[in-house]
């Protein structure tokens, strides 16, 4: 292909979860932080998806926040935890002796999949620069992890704009092709111009909501493309349940294996897509069959 394809890793918190890890509360795959024990499931899950061909991969986080740990009386183990992340993040890729590059994952503060947020602007940057303090000593670059409002990311670019490294901006979206705040995707277009934007993607959407999105998604004039889920579906009231495994209650495809993966990357390409990767339910034999093809 005569695109410069980049290619991201899959769902790391389902694949890990997949792996017999038991869920604590909310924190669903970061239960595997609480024990040492655990530790090589998740340099084992870096690991699997670098040798599936990814070439970047993101450090597993995503409930590694002060809101979700509040909740499982943990928020004395937050740093911790963050640097737990990254270190093993940089362990996968020390070992497999390959160039690969680490993205620091900055999820919402807020719920997943929701535009709610509890805290004031300030406090928003805030902790986004926490986040990004910790993880910066192992990451070449962050991503904002599924954000929801134009509100959020624009706190978290100002946040991790000091770092200087490139920045990859991953946007949830609902069946209308809008954030959960309903912000258009078109609004972005000040803070790419802004920002060291390297790329915008569909975070944590179906094919479908991302096929309704792409034509927005090329009118930013940046790199774009996707990482897209496997679940049936994710209703717009859906909250994780403490223990709970979200293909449990929000179902996984049927119709989504590495063959129809493989289609649907090559006709997003075909449409300018050059960011391919998953997430929840996309895992690195869905990576390795779009990477064996090329």
């Amino acid at each position: 292909m005569k695109k410069e394809i980049t290619i991201l890793d899959g769902g790391f918190g389902q694949s890990i979860v997949n792996k017999g890890i038991v869920q604590i509360g909310t924190l669903w795959g970061c239960s595997a932080y609480l024990d040492e024990k655990d530790h090589h499931h998740v340099v084992d899950t870096h690991l699997e998806f670098i040798n599936a061909g990814s070439q970047i991969i993101t450090t597993s986080n995503f409930t590694i926040r002060k809101r979700r740990l509040a909740q499982n009386n943990l928020e004395n183990r937050f740093e911790e935890f963050l640097t737990i992340a990254g270190n093993l993040a940089k362990k996968a890729v020390i070992k497999s002796n390959k160039n690969i590059k680490i993205a620091g994952s900055l999820p919402t503060q807020g719920e997943t999949y929701k535009s709610d947020i509890f805290l004031s602007d300030k406090q928003l940057i805030n902790e986004f620069e926490i986040s990004a303090n910790i993880l910066n000593p192992y990451v070449d670059l962050f991503y904002l992890d599924v954000l929801c409002s134009l509100k959020e990311i624009e706190c978290a670019l100002k946040a991790v704009s000091k770092f200087n490294k490139d920045i990859v901006i991953g946007i949830h979206l609902k069946k209308n092709g809008k954030l959960p705040s309903g912000d258009d995707i078109l609004n972005l277009k000040p803070l790419i111009e802004h920002f060291n934007i390297k790329a915008v993607i569909g975070g944590c959407i179906s094919p479908e909501i991302y096929d309704l999105s792409q034509s927005s998604l090329r009118r930013l004039n940046c790199a774009f493309g996707y990482k897209i889920n496997a679940f049936e579906d994710i209703p717009d009231d859906w909250s994780i349940q403490p223990g709970v495994n979200p293909n449990l209650n929000l179902g996984k495809r049927s119709d989504l294996d590495n063959q129809r993966f493989v289609e649907f990357c090559n006709n997003a390409i075909e449409n300018g897509a050059t960011y391919i990767g998953g997430c929840c339910e996309i895992n690195h034999n869905h990576i390795k069959s779009f990477v064996n093809q090329l």
